[in-house]
């Protein structure tokens, strides 16, 4: 089960780090400036009504330029079992949005963030599910690096897939709906920052990324790990 830090202030004045249930993280509520109005639990922030509230996406690429695509779990309120970024969540309260992402990062895939920048710090979206829950966030989208060997977190991550980024740039402009709505509107913006430097999809086999629900083809030895005992399922949550 995942789950975020808190701090919390000593008697003596340090800090100590409580570890709450991910659902009940504090998450920010923002005014239409930017501007911290309140906070919420996660569970209460995510329905027909979703205020505008901080978040991020960051996005991981090997010294060879490949990105750390993932899938979201089946049980995740919104987009169940889809294609996304490699990860993305809540900032705390004072937190940075680096420093979220590095947290985000260990909880969700296991890895320790070495390196990231913000290169679109401006990025907002509101978009509603099948099920009429919104998301709406006002969301920096982070490119960085990272050390150790994806070790998911089932509760949130299906599986993950190394995957050429001019291929997932490919995907995003001619099948955006197989990709989460929030990465389908990042990757675009990403790819006019910084242009594809590493090969090209002309002439490469297969597709990207599984097509939803389907993982037949993909081993081991072409960068996908799945997850045996949650391959089927329909869904439900971010």
């Amino acid at each position: 089960m995942s789950h975020q830090d808190g701090a919390t202030p000593r008697s003596d004045g340090s800090m100590t780090r409580a570890v709450v249930p991910a659902d009940e993280a504090l998450v920010v509520l923002l005014d239409e400036s930017h501007r911290p109005i309140g906070q919420l639990p996660k569970s209460q922030v995510h329905h027909a009504q979703t205020p505008l509230h901080r978040g991020f996406s960051c996005y991981i690429f090997d010294s060879s330029g490949r990105v750390l695509m993932t899938r979201r779990a089946i049980s995740k309120r919104t987009w169940p079992g889809v294609w996304t970024n490699t990860c993305c969540g809540h900032p705390l309260p004072d937190e940075h949005v680096t420093d979220a992402a590095a947290r985000r990062l260990a909880d969700e895939l296991g890895l320790r963030l070495t390196r990231a920048e913000v290169v679109l710090p401006e990025f907002r979206y509101r978009v509603v599910a099948p099920d009429g829950v919104v998301e709406n966030e006002f969301c920096p989208v982070l490119v960085g690096s990272a050390d150790g060997e994806p070790d998911p977190d089932p509760t949130e991550v299906l599986e993950y897939h190394w995957a050429s980024w001019p291929a997932v740039v490919a995907v995003a402009d001619t099948a955006p709906w197989t990709l989460s709505p929030w990465s389908a509107l990042q990757i675009p913006l990403l790819a006019a920052a910084h242009p594809p430097r590493h090969g090209d999809i002309s002439g490469s086999e297969g597709p990207v990324l599984p097509r939803y629900g389907d993982m037949s083809g993909w081993g081991r030895d072409e960068g996908v790990q799945e997850r045996g005992d949650e391959v089927d399922g329909g869904g439900e949550q971010q």
